[in-house]
């Protein structure tokens, strides 16, 4: 969906790193580790054939992890829940477990008070989706955080993340975080759907964003669509004409989606937008809510690529 304002390169590089140590753990997760290599990647997963307890151990382990070495810095649980070949993404951060720990160190001591807040998480095939709201220092509105982790043998093998800052205002007068379509829940509902729903996203994503082609809204998206994104306002209507005004001002645009996650009513697509050739273009991850057949909500966050990376992987 349309971007955003990019955020300021020195606090997205603190948050970054932030983000890039999302590995600890308050306690080791209930669900037993699965044995084995998981069911398959998700980028174009289907649900149906990864089994929950496998899923809902990722996810537990995913927050876990997360909150524990960010919020503590309890960097002993690199050792048991990330592989020491961990591939990372973020451009901030380098490969490995012992660059993490040395990383999660370093940040847990600049910013003792800062807090995770995990809103929703996704598990389709080996990987997991966080969206979070990430505050360094109480009081602030902090950043808005997708992270993406795919499992191998049960441990963390490779990472993703889009971040941008949390904005004052936003045109519709929803936050980035809220579950607003009814019911208000923000965890993944209607499992039995998971294929179905991902089916729908990858068509309307692929006619709307990659073929540019505003009718798609009529025929996916709920009239009343309620919108997250800082700068849209809620509504089809808002969406044609914002969506509209960025087609025509970036007419070489092309959209690649390189991996789609769903869970239940929760379809992402992560993307690389470019606005013409020799752009580095943006990182986006669009989250989309589906409920009964039209796409209902969206939240999204975008991050610019940077020139160069402390790793060699891309950021997709």
């Amino acid at each position: 969906m349309p971007p955003t304002t990019p955020t300021t390169p020195a606090r997205r590089a603190v948050v970054a790193f932030l983000a890039a140590a999302v590995l600890g753990a308050a306690a080791v997760p209930a669900v037993a580790a699965p044995h084995g290599p998981a069911a398959g990647h998700a980028a174009h997963g289907h649900g149906g054939y990864a089994d929950a307890t496998r899923l809902g151990y990722q996810k537990a382990v995913a927050i876990a992890v997360a909150k524990g070495v960010f919020e503590r810095g309890d960097t002993a649980v690199v050792d048991r829940f990330v592989r020491p070949d961990y591939i990372q993404h973020n451009p901030t951060a380098a490969d490995g477990s012992a660059g993490l720990k040395a990383l999660a160190t370093s940040i847990h001591q600049q910013f003792p008070d800062a807090r995770y807040d995990v809103k929703r998480a996704v598990s389709q095939g080996d990987l997991v989706l966080l969206h979070s709201n990430v505050v360094l220092v109480p009081g602030t509105k902090g950043s808005s955080v997708i992270d993406i982790f795919r499992f191998q043998g049960g441990k963390l093998a490779e990472h993703w993340d889009v971040i941008q800052d949390v904005p004052d205002t936003t045109a519709s007068g929803n936050d980035m975080f809220s579950t607003l379509s009814s019911p208000q829940v923000s965890q993944p509902l209607d499992h039995r759907l998971t294929q179905t729903n991902q089916a729908l996203v990858t068509k309307a994503f692929d006619e709307l964003m990659v073929h540019k082609d505003l009718t798609a809204l009529d025929r996916y998206w709920d009239p009343g669509y309620l919108q997250h994104n800082p700068q849209m306002q809620n509504g089809v209507a808002a969406a044609k004409v914002g969506l509209g005004g960025y087609f025509t001002s970036a007419p070489q645009l092309t959209v690649t989606p390189k991996r789609i996650i769903a869970e239940g009513d929760l379809v992402a697509v992560h993307s690389h937008y470019v606005s013409y050739p020799g752009d580095r273009g943006l990182a986006i991850l669009d989250l989309f809510r589906v409920r009964n057949g039209k796409i209902v909500e969206h939240w999204d966050i975008t991050q610019a690529v940077p020139e160069t990376s402390a790793n060699d992987n891309g950021m997709f």
